[in-house]
Order: structure tokens, then sequence, then C-alpha cells
């Protein structure tokens, strides 16, 4: 049996855009292109999907999950390794834990899951969240930012994603500088510019989006499963350029 990209879109909760993007980076494949260009996916390229779905809720780049999916491990193996992150975050990540529990039974040659439920558990719920409490801290204010920030953004999701994992990738390899060091402020420059594309903070603000990455435990759980270090040395460089530039 196989899948159309809309198909596959629709049962995992990604866009068809975001498909794509994955076939023409290497990421991501289909089984095969008919004649006409359709994508057509099968039950292989869906368990893939799953892992990199996974993969992009621990917070990995597109490159470092290329990286990962492209080894020689055993796939169960990976699976293990994820399912035991998984279950130290169990507050956050209990129901898709348990999808990725059944996954390994599965491949293990347990029970068959159904194409939803390879899919169940992603937090669909996270950006709500990150919203709520940025109004908590912000106020009304906030809310209006957020409401222009969708408006503004609208339909460059994959774009801003590919972006910020780009920013990401640039810190980590930067953790070992100062957070003052022309270099890493050069990529705070450029965060702040990514921010600018969603709302357009002020020194106190800025601040304070530094301080909710350390503080929130969604942005923390994704900030350490990069480096354990992350969250922090953000925070400070935002600190830095905040009060040299804002």
């Amino acid at each position: 049996m196989s899948w159309s990209t809309a198909q596959v879109a629709r049962i995992a909760g990604v866009t068809s855009r975001t498909l794509r993007h994955y076939d023409d980076i290497g990421l991501l494949r289909p089984s095969r292109v008919s004649p006409g260009g359709l994508r057509h996916y099968e039950r292989e390229q869906l368990l893939r999907l799953q892992q990199i779905m996974l993969l992009r809720e621990l917070g990995m780049s597109l490159e470092t999950i290329g990286a990962v999916v492209a080894g020689e491990a055993d796939r169960v193996d990976q699976l293990r390794r994820h399912h035991r992150w998984l279950i130290e975050e169990r507050d956050r990540f209990g129901r898709l834990a348990d999808t990725v529990a059944a996954t390994i039974a599965q491949l293990e040659g347990g029970t068959r899951m159904s194409t939803e439920q390879l899919f169940e558990g992603f937090d669909a719920d996270r950006q709500a969240r990150y919203e709520a409490e940025l109004i908590e801290r912000y106020g009304d204010g906030a809310a209006t930012a957020i409401a222009e920030s969708k408006a503004r953004t609208a339909g460059k999701g994959a774009e801003l994603q590919a972006e910020w994992a780009g920013i990401e990738d640039r810190l980590v390899a930067l953790l070992d500088s100062a957070p003052d060091s022309p270099a890493v402020q050069a990529v705070i420059a450029d965060h702040y510019r990514w921010i600018t594309r969603h709302w357009t903070p002020d020194r106190e603000s800025y601040t304070g989006l530094g301080q909710l990455y350390t503080d929130s435990p969604d942005f923390r759980a994704r900030f350490d499963a990069r480096d354990a270090r992350l969250a922090e040395f953000l925070r400070d460089a935002i600190t830095v350029y905040a009060q040299a530039s804002l």
C-alpha cells in the first residue's frame, strides 16, 4: 500500500511543502514518483518520517537528523535510545513515548500499528503554550504581537524553521566562546533579525525572551537536547546584545 504526499501530510500532521523539502534535501525520498510527478510513500517511508519528526521534537537540526538516519546503527537500537530520553521527559512527552514504544514493539515482531498511530503523541499544543507564557509575562502587548506575527509569517513556516536551525547550529559551534565575543554577537544579531520577522522586541522584552529560554520547561528541554549549556549561553548572549544594541 502507498500514500500520496497529501495523504501523508494529513496522517502525520505536516505540510506537503515540508515533505517536498525533505525530498529535495535527500532526507526523505518517496518510494516512487509517478510519470506525472506525484510522490508515493510506503510504510518504510512513514517509519522514517516518524523518526525524523521525533528527532525534530528532540531539537535536532535537519542536518544532524540526516546524519542520524543515514547511520548504520540498528533502527530498533536507535529507537530504544530515543525512548529512554522520552521516558525522562514523561510529563511532557508521555503520549509520544508510548508511540515510540509501540513502534519498537512492532519492529521486533509485535502488533502492527495503524498509520495514524505512528504519529500519535506529537505535541501540537506546544506553540499555544509558548504564546500563553509570553502573554502571561508581557500582557496584552504580547497578544497583539503574536497576532501580527502570525499574519506576517503565514506560509513561511518551513523557511523560518530552516533559518532557526541554522542559527542554533552556529551557536552550538560557538559554545566555548564568550557570549560577548564578536562571533557570538554576530549570530545573536541574526537571531534578533529572525525574531523581528515575528515581532519586534525592545531591550526589555528581548532580554525577557532570553530568560524565557532558560525558565520555560519546553524551551529548556529543546535546548538541553542539543547541549546542556545552550540555554544559558543564548540567554547571556541575548542580554549582551540587548544592552549594547537596543
